[in-house]
């Protein structure tokens, strides 16, 4: 697996994931627990559906 996640949008998914998870535990709805995905593949930087859309917001690394 390629990273693909990179920069500002893995702060967003991992922020935006926690959040979610924290909710969920505190007592917030059921469907709060999906915040387990953007958390996880912000801390692996890869998203499967991204290479679906063709999609990399990791900065083109230089050999």
């Amino acid at each position: 697996m390629k990273a693909n996640v990179g920069g500002i949008d893995k702060i967003l998914r991992i922020l935006a994931g926690l959040a979610l998870v924290a909710w969920a535990a505190l007592g917030g709805p059921v469907w709060a627990w999906i915040g387990i995905v953007p958390l996880a593949t912000g801390l692996m930087g890869w998203c499967p559906l991204y290479p679906l859309l063709g999609i990399s917001t990791c900065p083109l690394k230089k050999s």
